[in-house]
C-alpha cells in the first residue's frame, strides 16, 4: 500500500515537473541554434520556473489546510449513509414467525 502511494507521488511530481518544463521551454527558448542558453533565455527560465514553483507551493499550502476538513466531511457523509442503509435494511426485514402446526 505504501509503495503504491510512493509511486503515485512520484508520478504526480513527474507530471508537474514535465508540465513546468514544457511551459517554460515554450515561453523562453527562442533560439535553438546554440548549445547553451542566452542570457535572456536564462533569466526567463529562472523567472518562469521560480514563479511556477512559488505558485505550486501556494496551492499545496491551501490543499494541506483544506484536506483535513474535506476528509472529515467525507467520513461523516459515509457514516451517515451507512447508518441510513442499515436502518433501511432493518425496516425491510420481515419478522420471522414460527410455523405452529396442531397435531
Amino acid at each position: 500500500m505504501e509503495a503504491d502511494q510512493q509511486i503515485r507521488n512520484l508520478r504526480d511530481f513527474l507530471l508537474v515537473y514535465n508540465k513546468m518544463t514544457e511551459i517554460c521551454f515554450s515561453r523562453c527558448a527562442s533560439n535553438l541554434n546554440y548549445r547553451t542558453l542566452t542570457i535572456d533565455e536564462d533569466v526567463c527560465l529562472n523567472n518562469c520556473a521560480g514563479k511556477l514553483i512559488r505558485s505550486n507551493h501556494c496551492l499545496m499550502g491551501a490543499y494541506v489546510k483544506l484536506m483535513p476538513s474535506i476528509v472529515q466531511r467525507r467520513q461523516t457523509e459515509y457514516e451517515n449513509k451507512t447508518q441510513e442503509l442499515m436502518q433501511q435494511a432493518g425496516e425491510n426485514v420481515l419478522p420471522v414467525h414460527e410455523n405452529v402446526t396442531s397435531e
